[in-house]
């Protein structure tokens, strides 16, 4: 599968990342190991996950999907044909989002542990800390980076001047600048990246990966009304999303879906994947028929026709 560039960096990945988040949640070790063996037999190689996943479950204490991507990584023995993304900084229990130094050196060899390897790819600080500047957060990175524990460090839910802040203090203090950005971006929610921050991010070659890019599952066609929101453990976070935008959205997946004989949730990711500046959406998945799903969705082109009528349905 042709591989893109990840910003600057010399990581290439496939354009669809494997979302981490189910495991642990609703996919068990074993569905875990089965949903990325046929991940990567389909020619994918990146997986995103966060030091977090899952602690908003009962009895769980976060970590979780790091640990079930490092016993499969261990028992596959295919570290090197893996790029792996993780995050640090959301609450673990010390109360608050943190991207202090101590912090950040402590849940470094946290993380290290469950993925059971010696370095990560992509580091990324989860949520923006306001009681911590830019410098010490970058200088904590250039730490880990001189150590050989990160490759490259990241940054998720910056707007376009917090990343501009954060990038202006790396290039004037000789600190390492965040490479890639993970924004929440989909055919719905569009708003937070279109214009200055997408802007700045092709100005300055940063990967862009994006998170809920099929809008916590709307936008695979299978919730159309209230009814439909029990049918999966998420369905809670799809309510907003039904309404005249929404129900417009999802008749232009259906016709574009049609005609190139896809599924919804194809097309929306395809879409996703054509847009400039952005390098792979991320999607998670919890049967092998999905993950299927996904790798068609990372082959599909859609032309000129199917972008602007998907493009006029979310305006």
């Amino acid at each position: 599968m042709q591989k893109r560039r990840l910003g600057r960096t010399d990581l290439s990945i496939a354009p669809l990342v494997l979302g981490g988040n189910v495991f642990g949640w609703t996919a068990d070790e074993k569905t875990s190991f089965d949903l990325l063996d046929r991940f990567v037999d389909a020619g994918l190689n990146a997986i995103d996950t966060a030091d977090s996943y899952s602690r908003w479950i009962a009895g769980n204490k976060g970590g979780e999907s790091e640990t079930i991507i490092g016993k499969w990584m261990k028992s596959r023995g295919n570290r090197d044909k893996v790029v792996v993304i993780t995050k640090v900084g959301s609450d673990m229990g010390q109360g608050r989002k943190d991207l202090s130094a101590a912090y950040i050196e402590k849940a470094i060899d946290a993380s290290l542990k469950r993925l059971q390897t010696d370095v990560i790819d992509l580091y990324l600080s989860h949520w923006p800390d306001p009681a911590t500047p830019y410098e010490e957060t970058l200088g904590a990175y250039q730490k880990l980076l001189a150590k050989g524990k990160i490759r490259y460090a990241g940054a998720s839910n910056l707007d376009a001047g917090q990343l501009r802040a954060a990038l202006d203090v790396a290039s004037l203090r000789g600190l390492p600048r965040y490479a890639v950005l993970q924004p929440e971006y989909n055919l719905y929610d569009r708003s937070s990246f279109d214009g200055p921050l997408h802007d700045l991010c092709a100005a300055e070659d940063i990967g862009v990966i994006t998170y809920f890019s099929l809008a916590k599952g709307f936008l695979s066609g299978k919730y159309r009304s209230e009814a439909d929101l029990g049918k999966s453990a998420r369905g809670g976070g799809v309510k907003d999303y039904l309404n005249a935008r929404g129900m417009r959205i999802l008749a232009a997946l259906d016709a574009v879906s049609a005609r190139h004989s896809a599924k919804q949730a194809e097309v929306a990711l395809a879409w996703v994947i054509a847009q400039p500046g952005v390098t792979a959406p991320i999607a998670s998945a919890t049967t092998l028929d999905q993950v299927d799903s996904l790798a068609r969705a990372a082959s599909l082109k859609l032309g000129p026709d199917d972008m602007a009528e998907l493009d006029k349905a979310s305006a």
